[in-house]
């Protein structure tokens, strides 16, 4: 492959090719000639009337996410996986060394380090927003005049995310001049250190992580105005009071939604990183996310081989929570097909 990749580089050079493009081309080639040869085969499949031409069109449509998804999901996680039986360090060829990066997890301290700080955050920040999240969503579905201004503003604030709004919280809680600590000048507390400081710069980063419940805030308003309003009519003939409306009524409707925003916000929690990116793990390590020091591995210290294994030992825990969660919604998670949270299972009588 690489030689095929080669000559196609070499062809270009050699008619001229702009050297800004030239490492794109062979790339491009190749795509381009996939997609011919697919096309060649539909339509010889469409001509024999082997498939129909529907048919065909279909799958010509489908092919072009099957190959990225292939090319650049499957395709560099084989890769990864690969590498993590290696040492690599990218300028040298890589050296089969079998289990050696996993043994090595258990010897690594800071392994345990970003693990136990990622924990720590998913397990306090993950409840916080989906509870804050459904909170404003039940009040911003109330009836009132100008709520959906109120709306806007809550789901403003998820447009500024990433390095921007780390940026924007490193200087609100600034410990000499932030706004934070301004306001609890103002009566007469003296505000700690935050980011600067071991003991609270995880407590910034949950709150930080409150900023954005206005994306999941949309998602619940949207489950919300599903429900039924028959539910809540018969509740009221029965004589139920608003906070049994919502345990029995509300909560059980919307209980889909809440199992969807728990996974996504779970798996996005596990996977964070700019956070300990921008103040470099934090003082002593405080905010070293286990993403973070993977990404330290990879990219500036050049293990590649052990930070592939770092990249696969966080995509088992992240499958092993899912299906864990997965596991406990026959529980708490209603639907149209079910009943009590459990699927119903059909029973066949026997004749007699």
């Amino acid at each position: 492959m690489n030689g095929i990749i080669e000559g196609i580089y070499n062809f270009y050079e050699g008619i001229g090719a702009p050297a800004a493009v030239l490492p794109l081309l062979p790339f491009l080639t190749v795509i381009a000639l996939v997609f011919a040869i697919i096309f060649i085969i539909a339509k010889v499949l469409v001509k024999k009337k082997i498939v129909h031409t529907k048919t065909a069109s279909f799958y010509l449509f489908v092919s072009v996410w099957i190959i990225g998804f292939l090319m650049f999901t499957v395709g560099p996680m084989i890769f990864s996986f690969i590498i993590s039986f290696n040492k690599w360090e990218v300028v040298s060829d890589p050296e089969w060394i079998g289990l050696d990066n996993y043994r090595m997890l258990f010897q690594d301290t800071l392994f345990y380090k970003s693990l136990s700080v990622t924990f720590y955050y998913t397990i306090i920040s993950v409840p916080l927003q989906v509870i804050l999240s459904l909170a404003i969503a039940l009040l911003m579905n109330l009836k009132l005049r100008g709520i959906y201004f109120f709306r806007t503003i809550y789901y403003l604030p998820t447009l500024v995310q990433g390095v921007a709004q780390m940026v924007l919280f490193i200087w609100i809680f600034n410990p000499n001049v932030g706004l934070v600590n301004s306001i609890l000048r103002m009566v007469g507390i003296e505000g700690p250190g935050w980011f600067s400081s071991p003991d609270w710069s995880m407590p910034a980063v949950i709150i930080m992580s409150l900023w954005t419940v206005g994306g999941n805030m949309i998602i619940y308003l949207a489950g919300l105005s599903d429900i039924p309003q028959s539910l809540y009519e018969a509740a009221e003939i029965d004589g139920a009071t608003a906070a049994r409306k919502a345990w029995h009524v509300t909560l059980p409707q919307i209980s889909p939604i809440l199992f969807f925003n728990t996974v996504t916000s779970m798996i996005g929690a596990f996977q964070t990183f700019t956070q300990g990116f921008m103040v470099n793990g934090g003082p002593e390590n405080s905010l070293l996310f286990y993403a973070y020091y993977l990404y330290q591995n990879a990219f500036m210290w050049f293990k590649m081989g052990y930070g592939s294994a770092l990249a696969w030992v966080l995509f088992v825990i992240i499958l092993l929570l899912t299906a864990l969660v997965f596991r406990s919604s026959a529980l708490w998670v209603y639907y149209e097909t079910e009943q009590s949270g459990r699927r119903k299972r059909r029973v066949r009588h026997k004749k007699t």
